[in-house]
């Protein structure tokens, strides 16, 4: 199992092992007012990963996200990207190098698909350095990749929520940077676009971008990331393959669910069957109605 997340205090030796290419959260404490979501949480991200953060609701998840991507401030602690503190540089410079797309996001009034994918080229521009075709050749692009480019010119507002969440997708690839935040991008898609979705990232990630997404579906984590980061209340409470991960035990303490772990007939990574968790409703129509006449019969 991967021994790269820890709450503990890292050694000399992990400090000089850490990639520079990379994301690095150190001892980060975050939190919203007086409440603490996050506690000394540190973890080692390498340039090229496939990472899933996975976790119960209301553990520490987006929040340790928003961190990452430089939307919230820790309280305590620091985050690196490729060696440096994210918050002592431009947000500019930040945007090329990492994408961040937040879960729900807002969608401005009278704006098109097309409009809102143009955003994502903002980072680039410079008052020498203004629109050229390498901006509209990357918007392009965004718009075949997530299926869009037939609805360019749509207003946002008036499609469906998922294609409203492929259109914010769209953003986040033609910004091209090397590492791509993602909080629950599937969001609002049926079970064939989630998986066309994931299948795109894991090609951007097999040609070199780190991908760091927020999960739900531990099916989907597990199939398509090549490291899982469980968290629970906070804490890292494990770190690994998804085979070393995702055991009975792990998906019983953290999600409360009993289940058995197999593995995927196709792809032969894990795979959740939970247990029955209320037998009576699993009963046939006619053995309920059966039950029901006995015990009338017997009042």
């Amino acid at each position: 199992m991967n021994q790269t997340a820890t709450n503990e205090e890292p050694s000399p030796a992990a400090e000089q092992d850490f990639p520079r290419r990379g994301l690095r959260a150190e001892h980060l404490t975050l939190g919203y007012g007086t409440a603490l979501v996050v506690r000394d949480l540190t973890v080692d991200i390498a340039e090229g990963e496939f990472v899933a953060i996975v976790g119960p609701n209301g553990c520490g998840k987006s929040t340790l996200l928003k961190a990452l991507g430089r939307v919230l401030r820790p309280l305590s602690g620091r985050v690196l990207l490729h060696g440096r503190d994210i918050r002592k540089q431009r947000s500019k410079d930040v945007a090329r190098q990492l994408a961040l797309l937040p879960q729900n996001p807002a969608v401005p009034e009278g704006i098109t698909v097309r409009s809102l994918a143009a955003r994502g080229r903002y980072p680039y521009h410079t008052l020498l350095r203004q629109w050229s075709p390498d901006d509209e050749a990357a918007i392009d692009q965004a718009l075949e990749l997530t299926g869009l480019a037939a609805h360019a010119n749509s207003l946002v507002e008036t499609l469906s929520g998922g294609q409203r969440q492929r259109a914010w997708v769209a953003m986040i690839l033609a910004q091209n940077t090397g590492t791509i935040l993602l909080d629950e991008p599937t969001t609002f898609l049926d079970i064939a676009h989630q998986y066309d979705l994931l299948e795109l990232f894991a090609d951007l990630n097999r040609q070199g971008r780190t991908v760091v997404a927020v999960l739900h579906d531990l099916a989907q984590a597990a199939r398509f990331a090549s490291r899982l980061i469980v968290v629970n209340a906070g804490r890292i409470v494990a770190d690994g393959t998804p085979s070393d991960v995702l055991t009975a035990d792990l998906v019983h303490q953290v999600f409360g669910l009993a289940c058995d772990v197999i593995a995927d007939p196709r792809t032969h990574t894990p795979l959740i069957i939970p247990h029955e968790r209320h037998p009576d409703l699993c009963r046939q129509p006619a053995q309920i109605r059966s039950d029901r006449a006995a015990v009338d019969a017997a009042r």
